[in-house]
C-alpha cells in the first residue's frame, strides 16, 4: 500500500508539473513605452575598462554588455558630471569668483575614460546616454564642498553670502552636454541630482523638492537657449522609490512635469513595487548589490548577488512600477573581486559574466528601444509574466518562474498572428540557450524552467 500511495503521489506531481497553462498576451493593449537596459562605469571605471584590459579581454567585455547575440545587448549607459577640484574630475574645477563672472571651462577630452566609454557603446547602437551630476561644484553649494550634501546656493532656503549659483549650475552642466557633443556623442537625458536624500563623504548634494523645482525652469530654459531642446531632463534619483515617490509628489504639484521628461530613481531604500503618480516616464537609475561578494550564480539561496534575485526586481519594476529603463550600477569590473556591484568580473585576462548580466538579457536583447509593453491575461503558477511589442512588429514574452516545478505554457494572442517563433532559456546550466518551442495555430507552446526563465520572440508573416 505504501508503495501504491507513494507512486500515486509521484504520477500526481508529475502532472502537476507538465500540466499546460494557457495565457493571451493581448498584444493591441499597450502600457508603458520601454527605452532600454543599461550600466553605468562612473567614477573612473571607464577608464580601468579601458586600461586594464586590451585586445580580446577588452572586447569580449564590451560584447557582454552590448552585443546582442553574445551579451546582454543593453542600450543605456549613465555616465557622471564631475564636480571636483581637479580638471580631470571636473570641466570647472576652480571658482570663477563670483556667479556672474566669466567661468573658465576646461574639458581634458577623456572624462575619466567616459567618453571611450560612450564611443564603445555607440558603435553596437546604443543611443541612449544619460549624464547626470552627483553634485554642483563645491563653490556653488552652502558647504563650500562638493561631498557631504550641502545645498545649491540660491534655491529656497538656502542663501550664500557669494551669491545665487542656479543659473551658473545651470550653464555648468549645459556647457557639459556641449563638450560631448562636439565630440559627436549626444547626451540624450540629463539630470543635476543624485540621491539628494543622502548625505555622504563623496560627491553628494542634497535637495527637496522645493529646491529642485526652484531650478528645473532654469536648466530648462538654459538648455532651450542653448539649441539643446532635445535634450531631456530628469529627476531626482532618489535613495529609493518612496523617497522618490515623495519628492515627485512636490514637483507634480509645483508644476514641473512640463519641464521634465522622466522621474528617476534609485532602489537602496525601497525596489520600484507601485506606480508613481505622475505622467512622466519612470527610471530605475541605479540598482546593485552593494553587500556580497563577487558571485556569478543564477539561482542557490535566494542571495542578493544572484541572477534570479535580479530577475525578479527587473520583472517586479517592469510588471508592478510600469518602469521604462532599469540600470544596473557598474558594467564590467577589473580586480574588484570583493564585489558583487557590476555584471562582468575580470582578472586582467579572463572575463566572467554573473547571473544579473543574463537576467538583464533576457529582457534587454529582445525588447528594445521603443517597444511597448503590452498587457496579458491568465496566470502560471509561481511565474511572472511581462509582454512586450517592438517598434518592428515583433512580439516578446518573459516567463520568470520562481517555483520548484517546471511550466508548460500555451500562449494565445489577441490582434497578432504569429508566422515565427524562437525561445531561449536561462537557469543555472544555460544561460540565454535556445530551446524549441512549438507554434501551431496561432499560439506557442514553451517550456519555462524551474528556477529560471524563458523568452519567447515571435514575428508576424510578412
Amino acid at each position: 500500500m505504501a508503495s501504491l500511495v507513494t507512486l500515486t503521489a509521484l504520477v500526481a506531481s508529475i502532472g502537476q508539473s507538465y500540466a499546460q497553462t494557457g495565457i493571451t498576451v493581448q498584444v493591441g493593449s499597450t502600457l508603458q513605452q520601454i527605452d532600454g537596459f543599461g550600466v553605468s562605469q562612473a567614477f573612473g571605471r571607464a577608464a580601468e575598462f579601458r586600461d586594464m584590459l586590451s585586445g580580446d579581454p577588452q572586447q569580449q567585455g564590451l560584447d557582454y554588455l552590448f552585443n546582442t547575440t553574445t551579451g546582454a545587448g543593453l542600450t543605456i549607459i549613465r555616465n557622471r558630471i564631475g564636480s571636483g577640484t581637479e580638471s580631470t574630475d571636473s570641466i570647472l574645477p576652480k571658482s570663477p569668483g563670483s556667479p556672474t563672472a566669466a567661468a573658465n571651462y576646461t574639458f581634458d577630452d577623456d572624462d575619466r575614460g567616459q567618453v571611450w566609454f560612450s564611443q564603445q557603446a555607440m558603435k553596437y547602437g546604443v543611443k541612449t546616454i544619460y549624464a547626470d551630476a552627483w553634485s554642483a561644484p563645491g563653490f556653488m553649494k552652502t558647504n563650500n564642498n562638493e561631498n557631504n550634501g550641502g545645498y545649491l546656493c540660491g534655491t529656497p532656503g538656502h542663501s550664500c553670502s557669494s551669491g545665487d549659483w542656479r543659473q551658473a549650475y545651470a550653464d555648468f552642466l549645459v556647457q557639459y552636454v556641449k563638450y560631448y557633443s562636439e565630440r559627436g556623442i549626444p547626451i540624450t537625458q540629463l539630470g543635476f541630482l543624485n540621491e539628494p536624500d543622502y548625505v555622504t563623504s563623496y560627491s553628494s548634494m542634497q535637495s527637496g523638492a522645493n529646491e529642485a523645482a526652484s531650478f528645473i525652469p532654469i536648466l530648462y530654459d538654459t538648455l532651450e537657449k542653448n539649441g539643446l531642446g532635445n535634450v531631456s531632463l530628469t529627476c531626482c534619483d532618489a535613495m529609493g522609490w518612496n523617497s522618490q515617490r515623495t519628492i515627485t509628489s512636490g514637483l507634480v504639484s509645483a508644476g514641473m512635469e512640463k519641464y521634465l521628461k522622466y522621474i528617476t530613481s534609485h532602489m537602496y531604500t525601497g525596489d520600484p513595487n507601485s506606480v508613481i503618480s505622475t505622467k512622466l516616464k519612470t527610471w530605475q537609475t541605479e540598482a546593485a548589490d552593494l553587500q556580497s561578494r563577487w558571485c556569478a550564480t543564477w539561482y542557490g539561496s535566494g542571495g542578493q548577488c544572484e541572477g534570479m534575485t535580479w530577475a525578479n526586481k527587473i520583472h517586479s519594476g517592469l510588471a508592478n512600477a510600469n518602469l521604462s529603463a532599469y540600470i544596473y550600477w557598474q558594467g564590467v569590473e577589473v580586480n574588484q573581486f570583493q564585489a558583487s556591484s557590476y555584471l562582468v568580473a575580470s582578472d586582467g585576462k579572463t572575463l566572467t559574466p554573473s547571473g544579473r548580466l543574463w537576467a538583464f538579457a533576457m529582457w534587454s536583447r529582445f525588447v528594445r528601444p521603443g517597444a511597448y509593453r503590452v498587457s496579458t491575461s491568465g496566470s502560471v503558477s509561481s511565474t511572472g509574466i511581462t509582454a512586450f511589442k517592438n517598434a518592428d512588429g515583433s512580439v516578446v514574452v518573459v516567463f520568470l518562474n520562481s517555483g520548484g516545478s517546471q511550466q508548460s505554457v500555451k500562449v494565445s494572442f489577441t490582434d497578432f498572428t504569429p508566422a515565427a517563433a524562437e525561445a531561449f532559456v536561462t537557469d543555472n546550466t544555460r544561460s540565454v540557450s535556445s530551446v524549441t518551442s512549438s507554434l501551431t495555430g496561432g499560439a506557442v507552446t514553451v517550456s519555462v524552467p524551474s528556477r529560471g526563465m524563458l523568452t519567447v520572440k515571435l514575428t508576424a508573416a510578412t
